[in-house]
């Protein structure tokens, strides 16, 4: 008897059509699985066999042929499990014919149990476009299916469960988004801007990055607080829209992280090592999955101790930081994953960190500090709309019991701040993100200004690139001092943050 269920695999961040479909007939019992299947697809027999034989089920003795079609496309994930034990017992007719079998997605473990798999949530998604009304998940992965609205969606925790909701003996309980705990969008656990004290210009422009989405490199000694300021960002920052959520959680979801809340409304924040290879920054592997810049989407990339990364990882950030996206290419295929994220870099002045220190000499020689600053290529610095130099905080504001503002405070300027941006140039577009053409329009600054501009372009021989971003930098400025014209005085200050390109 032949039985036929629908499936998917999973193709980076979507999902394309799989049939299973399981045969038995007669002849030497074996197991035969074709359809170009994974090593984890391939040992779904042996779970399954297992999984069958402790929910008290009998395993057929027939030739078993399990074809995943189409033939011609490789299959991935252990989410299979499900779909192949369900086609086995419909085929014994061990559960009756069913007329419109649900979506199935999950790993069996031995004794029948449900384990959780990854790319719930895409392959959900695959479910909707493609008319399903029922979707079968396993219980651990609820949270992330309920975020997706306009299906049944119910929850098992055994074989033993599905093969008594297919067969009409019982109701598996329905998953809602009303009944999981939505996590507040900012949350008293994240660090707060309070805590610095002193270092007005380093906030000030942690909160003009915050504002417009610039990219910031933050220079200075060891201990003045680069990387307390950079842990602080996410606590300024607007909430994510839902659309935007479900974006991250979508991208978390093929990742397989488990750490970050599939509701949660704050922009993620990614640091990793400054040992990290490429393919960690970037994405890839021989079933490419999204690396670091893409798990930072609609969020922030924060890369401490900058020129100790490789070149060649830090070269790879240039695309992404123009187009928004990676693109991977391999033999076999080529996939995109998003990757509009805010790039916060902290790194010293020299090797030893104290070129500049008001009392402690620095042992570099000049040569030592030029190689050490040569390992950032100008290409990428380019690319930081922000640079600045952040001294030693001064003994008196650092004993002063008087602290800064809370980023309670700060966040509501940030996000008045975008509401004006994305009411003048569209729903999520923030200013550092305007194309030429919008920013010619959005971002012409005033007769003064165009003259401190222009002055500033000759003087300092500063690029195109350059030049669009000072004017992205200003326009944000007047964004938070709630000025519709670009002045002469945030020209000024955004020329302020160009570091040492001045």
């Amino acid at each position: 008897m032949l039985a036929r269920l629908s499936s998917a695999s999973l193709r980076g961040l979507d999902a394309e059509a799989v049939d299973v479909e399981v045969d038995l007939s007669r002849g030497l019992p074996c197991w035969n699985m074709v359809g170009l299947a994974d090593a984890s697809v391939r040992e779904a027999r042996d779970r399954v066999r297992s999984a069958l034989l402790n929910s008290n089920f009998e395993f057929p003795l027939s030739h078993i042929t399990v074809n995943l079609a189409p033939a011609d496309t490789r299959k991935y994930g252990s989410h299979f499990d499900l779909p192949v034990a369900v086609g086995l017992l419909w085929a014994s007719g061990q559960i009756p014919h069913l007329q419109q079998p649900p979506f199935l997605l999950g790993e069996l473990a031995l004794d029948g149990r449900l384990n959780p798999v990854s790319g719930i949530l895409p392959l959900i998604m695959f479910a909707h476009q493609q008319g399903f009304d029922a979707v079968i998940v396993p219980q651990a992965n609820a949270e992330e299916a309920a975020i997706f609205e306009g299906l049944n969606i119910f929850v098992a925790e055994s074989l033993l469960q599905v093969a008594a909701h297919l067969s009409g003996q019982s109701c598996l309980n329905r998953c809602d988004a009303s009944d999981m705990q939505t996590p507040p969008s900012q949350p008293t656990s994240l660090p707060d801007m309070a805590d610095v004290h002193g270092q007005q210009q380093a906030r000030r422009a942690l909160e003009i990055a915050a504002a417009g989405g610039h990219h910031l490199l933050m220079s200075g000694p060891p201990g003045v607080g680069k990387s307390m300021l950079a842990a602080r960002l996410p606590s300024i920052l607007p909430p994510l829209m839902m659309q935007e959520r479900l974006q991250v959680a979508r991208i978390y979801s093929v990742a397989g992280e488990i750490g970050r809340s599939p509701v949660s409304a704050i922009p993620p924040f990614r640091s990793p090592h400054h040992s990290a290879s490429d393919v960690a920054l970037i994405g890839g592997g021989s079933m490419p999955k999204p690396g670091e810049v893409s798990k930072s989407h609609n969020g922030v990339l924060f890369l401490d101790e900058l020129p100790e990364y490789k070149r060649q990882v830090l070269e790879v950030l240039r695309q992404p930081l123009e187009n928004g996206e990676v693109c991977i290419a391999r033999a076999a295929d080529t996939l995109s994953f998003p990757a509009k994220f805010q790039l916060l870099a902290a790194m010293n002045p020299c090797p030893c960190g104290y070129l500049g220190h008001p009392t402690h000499p620095c042992r570099c020689s000049d040569a030592q500090v030029r190689r050490y600053r040569d390992r950032i290529s100008g290409p990428l610095l380019d690319r930081f709309d922000l640079r600045i130099h952040i001294p030693p905080v001064e003994q008196e504001a650092l004993m002063g019991m008087q602290a800064g503002e809370s980023s309670a405070v700060v966040a509501q300027r940030v996000q008045a701040a975008r509401l004006v941006q994305y009411k003048r140039q569209g729903e999520g577009i923030v200013n550092a993100r305007l194309q030429p053409t919008a920013l010619e329009q959005c971002a012409k600054p005033d007769v003064a200004g165009e003259k401190l501009l222009n002055t500033a372009m000759s003087r300092f021989a500063l690029s195109a690139r350059s030049y669009h971003r000072i004017l992205k930098v200003a326009r944000t400025v007047a964004d938070l001092a709630g000025e519709s014209a670009i002045s002469s005085v945030h020209i000024a200050e955004a020329l302020q943050y160009r570091g040492d390109e001045l």
